[in-house]
């Protein structure tokens, strides 16, 4: 598990889980096994490589966990036991405060999930981007390249991130808008392709003056190689996706939902936005010969009412789904994602359908599927999408003949509260699947479902007596990982790690 939602099109399933079966996953066999106590919340998902070799300690399985404290742990994943612990504060650093913003409190260090590659270094690599702020009240953004075997900086790091793009819009000087490090925070979990790690940037709240960017790195050496705005002369449009990650397809392409923000409704020759403004949009990213360019979109016809309301299509994270074949046989390169007016965008990745003031030209609109605005994102598991909206059940749509079905084959019996949920599956292939889904709240709740029937839950870490399975107070964005017969769940100050009792 190398990376946000199990892999580059954020599918968020994992098919090789041996262990948990619908059979086994149950409160008399299965239930929390430990807690790990780290210093801050973890607002990114862990991590998590099998079989490293750690210096002076012998293999282990390792989770990867990071926190708003600013720190990386290496821990043995079956025992919990610390391997490895660095700070990515520099000398005389904190970590920075809220900007005077609620969305992450009390502090902000690693707000992003990180991206390991197995294969970088002499060792292994897990990329992170941690924010600080040193003695003089000013703010850093740094991405780090750590060894994973002993948290080590690589490659020369940290890089400080800094950028400029031309444009007039908010912070603009000189033709060019310029990047400040203290009105953004990574929360878009990064990505690496092609030998880049990408990361994408919000606002605090929608504190402005800020804009939309979008930077690569070379994972080998640091050096930023691409710098893309998409509202270089507005304002506001920046990528916070509830802290999912940019999603890529294996040409290179990358998709995200923009938040609200300028979008320029008179149009080049091209259909594209005259100021090259995209807020709101569902875009898609060329990443040819490392240069970041907006290659296709699609804007609702509706943009400037869901702008000016802050019911935006940002909120959501997108999904890359995999080759599907339509009723006349032709094969569809389709994404799909969702926002605040709950609505499911299935775009068509070749042609997504830009913008017209009248009606939305896009592959497939399924309006009002959902009960609430979606501050999350969904799993793809055999031909069905899942989606846990806020106040919704978590409900699982068909695809047919590449459609998605405009209701729900089932759904679970109990619903979401903010931030409703991201969900994932593990599976063994086509069979066993089960949807995992934490619940936020002043206590967190582990839930597992039969991913064939939402409506036959398996288990929740309520169910057993005398809380033996709470793990700690929930967390918002919180994503469940699974692998090795283990589901691993962030929380304010730890990780819970669920298992077979037996």
């Amino acid at each position: 598990m190398t990376t946000y939602h199990n892999d580059n099109a954020r599918s968020g399933q994992n098919l090789g889980e041996t262990i948990l079966t619908p059979s086994n996953v149950n409160s008399s066999n299965f239930g929390k096994l430990f807690v790990i106590s780290v210093d801050g919340k973890v607002d990114a998902q862990p991590l998590y490589l099998t079989q490293v070799s750690i210096p002076n300690q012998g293999m282990h399985n390792v989770l990867y966990v990071a926190t708003e404290h600013g720190s990386v742990y290496g821990f043995d994943a079956d025992s919990g036991t610390l391997l490895w612990q660095v700070s990515m504060l520099a000398a005389g650093e904190t970590t920075s405060d809220d900007h005077g913003c609620g969305q992450v409190i009390p502090e902000i260090g690693i707000t992003a999930t990180p991206v390991l590659d197995p294969k970088a270094g002499p060792h292994g690599t897990i990329y992170v981007v941690a924010m600080s702020k040193d003695g003089s009240e000013d703010d850093h953004q740094r991405l780090h390249a750590l060894d994973a075997t002993t948290g080590a900086e690589e490659f020369g790091g940290p890089q400080n991130i800094q950028a400029s793009f031309p444009g007039t819009g908010d912070n603009s000087s000189g033709g060019n808008v310029i990047f400040a490090s203290g009105q953004y925070e990574e929360r878009a979990s990064l990505l690496l392709l092609n030998g880049v790690v990408y990361t994408a940037w919000t606002s605090h709240c929608d504190i402005r003056p800020y804009t939309g960017w979008i930077m690569g790195f070379d994972q080998s050496t640091l050096a930023q190689v691409s710098v893309l705005n998409v509202t270089p002369n507005g304002n506001e449009g920046s990528v916070w996706m509830s802290g999912a990650g940019l999603a890529a397809d294996t040409s290179g392409n990358m998709f995200l939902l923009d938040a609200n923000g300028t979008f320029d409704s008179a149009l080049d020759a091209n259909g594209f936005p005259s100021q090259g403004d995209f807020g709101n949009a569902f875009l898609k990213i060329s990443t040819a010969n490392r240069q970041l360019s907006v290659a296709d979109y699609f804007e609702m016809f509706n943009q400037g009412a869901e702008n000016g309301s802050d019911e935006d299509l940002g909120s959501g994270g997108a999904l890359v789904l995999p080759d599907l074949t339509d009723g006349s046989g032709q094969t569809r390169h389709l994404a799909v994602g969702a926002g605040k007016d709950s609505n499911i965008y299935v775009v068509d990745r070749d042609a997504m359908g830009k913008f017209n003031a009248r009606k939305n030209n896009i592959y497939q609109e399924v309006q009002s599927a959902l009960s609430g605005p979606v501050f999350s994102m969904p799993a793809y598991f055999n031909n069905t999408v899942y989606y846990g909206a806020v106040g919704d059940s978590i409900k699982a749509f068909a695809i047919s003949n590449a459609q998605i079905a405009s209701a729900p084959a089932s759904q679970t019996g109990n619903a979401f509260g903010y931030p409703g949920a991201t969900p994932s599956i593990s599976a063994n292939g086509a069979s066993n699947a089960i949807l995992w889904a934490a619940e936020n709240g002043g206590a967190a709740v582990l839930h597992a479902y039969d991913a064939t029937n939402l409506s036959h839950a398996l288990y929740n870490s309520n169910q057993a007596a005398g809380g033996r399975d709470r793990f700690g107070t929930g967390n918002k964005f919180v994503t469940p990982m699974i692998t090795n017969g283990k589901v691993y769940v962030g929380t304010t100050n730890g990780v819970g790690v669920f298992g077979l009792l037996h």
